[in-house]
């Protein structure tokens, strides 16, 4: 696994070249943004907003006329990058730089809806297990936790994909970004969510899992 610090460095340099991964991550981020019931949302938090492309998507066409984003990233020229391209929206988009802490700057039920996008397949499981812990404080009775990362291929040829990944993770995690291959659904706790959608959308042979799932009402 890749450090906080290693992280960091690796995105401060990737940039823009983020955005050329498109190719496969945004059929599954359209999959979740057809799940989300993003239409509904008032506050949403973004963990890893990186160049603010996908926050930028929904504040035009999904997102109500008063709805509010908050983003943070790792990365000062993910965040630097995101605020320029959100700056059309005004206050309604805010972005910020963390030092990499698994504790979110915001109160109890801050949010509606918690997004994470390609960022959970970087951490080692006990980190995903505390900042799923961090999503159920921040978000609202009835909100969503919506979450997408590359996982286990599906198929005979996304299954040699995500081997072949999950192999050269082991071996040389920077040249794959710190990513990995992960099943988000075995670390989503059946008595704190239930889980309202969940699927593998495979592009270019490489598979991402699309899970969201709902904080019941009366949970605090």
């Amino acid at each position: 696994m890749l450090t906080r610090e290693e992280v960091r460095s690796f995105y401060d340099r990737f940039g823009t070249r983020q955005d050329r991964q498109g190719f496969y991550e945004d059929p599954a981020t359209r999959d979740l943004i057809a799940h989300a019931a993003f239409e509904q949302a008032t506050r949403l938090f973004e963990l890893g907003c990186g160049t603010g492309r996908f926050a930028a998507a929904l504040l035009a066409r999904h997102l109500g006329e008063t709805a509010t984003y908050t983003g943070c990233d790792v990365s000062a020229t993910m965040v630097g990058l995101a605020r320029k391209r959100l700056a059309q929206f005004g206050a309604r988009a805010q972005v910020q730089l963390t030092d990499g802490s698994l504790h979110i700057a915001a109160p109890d039920a801050a949010f509606d809806r918690f997004v994470s996008n390609y960022v959970l397949d970087l951490l080692p499981a006990e980190d995903i297990a505390r900042l799923l812990a961090e999503a159920y404080r921040v978000l609202t009775p009835d909100g969503r936790l919506c979450l997408v990362s590359l996982t286990h291929g599906a198929t005979v040829v996304s299954r040699f994909v995500s081997s072949a990944w999950a192999r050269l993770h082991r071996v040389r995690p920077a040249l794959v970004g710190g990513c990995r291959p992960v099943e988000l659904s075995e670390f989503v706790d059946p008595r704190q969510w239930t889980v309202e959608y969940r699927h593998v959308v495979i592009s270019f042979g490489i598979p991402s899992e699309v899970l969201v799932a709902r904080k019941p009402l009366g949970m605090s």
